[in-house]
């Protein structure tokens, strides 16, 4: 149970810094950025560690770089403006 709520926190604080690294605003939910985020997360873990569940800095790099690219094509895909 605490993997779960661990894991919408930090991707939650993923997705919010990959929303800051991007220009201009995005016209998503917070659940949508949360989403993305924890997506993000995974998917910088999975690159950097493998298996492994330890921490890295260089894991939430790559996972903030996931994210902030989830966001990019999500506007793409539901087509809002993004200025």
């Amino acid at each position: 149970m605490w993997t779960i709520i661990v894991t919408v926190v930090i991707g939650a604080i993923i997705g919010a810094l990959a929303r800051l690294v991007l220009p201009g605003k995005q016209s998503i939910s917070t659940l949508v950025t949360v989403i993305l985020g924890v997506l993000g997360a995974l998917i910088g873990s999975s690159v950097v560690n493998g298996t492994s569940t330890e921490f890295s800095f260089l894991a939430v790099v790559v996972g903030v770089v996931a994210a902030a690219v989830l966001i990019v094509v999500y506007g793409m895909v539901v087509g809002r403006k993004q200025t």
